[in-house]
């Protein structure tokens, strides 16, 4: 999943950045409204981390802009959003939500909660009901970046594990490649490398070990499709 962080705080938001990143999450940055305008114009984000207070105006006023869609943004209006500031007071708590956020943390705040959060938001998202993911003999432990088919575990890159865990929240569907670089990569990703088209070649090797039956097909010319199998 890529997940947009607007904070002004350069030590928070480079820490924020490692810790989702080592969650699995691609994680692209945002300064101030501005450079956060930018980046949802051209992005489709599963989720936006939004600080209130920003250098050029407020997460209340951005959060509020794109729900009303007063901006468009690539993801939709109904972007997912979880406002991260040090303004804790009732009222600020209760505008936040009125203005449209999903979810409200004041800061200070522990990483594991802020984790725990970002998945119950993107589970949302994906109309999921807990933290692992189950597609036939496949089984995704989101919060434990665990994956197996049936009882053999797989050992995933966080690429690769981010590819199968999106494939996973889509069984069935035929998923684009340009899709899963918008999703699975960051902004720095160069769309004309084949990354992604390796990525899937290991992620369908690790899959399929063993002589297993290929859980992800090829679809030539639109794109990857997981398919239900057995362990």
């Amino acid at each position: 999943m890529r997940l947009l962080v607007v904070e002004d705080e350069e030590d928070l938001a480079g820490a924020l950045r490692v810790g989702l990143a080592r969650a699995g999450y691609a994680v692209d940055l945002a300064a101030d409204a501005a450079q956060a305008y930018d980046l949802l114009l051209v992005n489709a984000y599963d989720l936006m981390l939004l600080d209130v207070n920003l250098p050029d105006g407020d997460g209340f006023a951005l959060c509020r802009a794109i729900r009303s869609g007063a901006v468009e943004v690539a993801g939709g209006r109904d972007l997912r959003v979880l406002m991260l500031t040090a303004r804790g007071a009732l009222t600020d708590r209760v505008r936040g939500l009125d203005e449209g956020a999903d979810d409200y943390l004041v800061k200070p705040f522990a990483l594991v909660e802020l984790l725990a959060r970002v998945r119950a938001l993107l589970r949302r998202d994906t109309g999921g009901t807990g933290v692992v993911l189950t597609v036939g003999a496949l089984t995704l432990d989101v919060a434990r970046q665990e994956a197996r088919r049936g009882s053999r575990q797989l050992h995933l890159t966080r690429k690769e594990f981010g590819v199968l865990e999106y494939l996973m929240t889509r069984p069935g569907r035929v998923v684009p490649a340009e899709e899963l670089l918008e999703h699975v990569w960051d902004a720095n990703a160069d769309p004309f490398t084949e990354t992604v088209r390796v990525t899937v070649g290991t992620l369908r090797r690790k899959l399929s070990g063993g002589g297993d039956a290929p859980a992800i097909e090829t679809v030539v010319g639109r794109g990857y499709r997981l398919r239900e199998v057995l362990a």
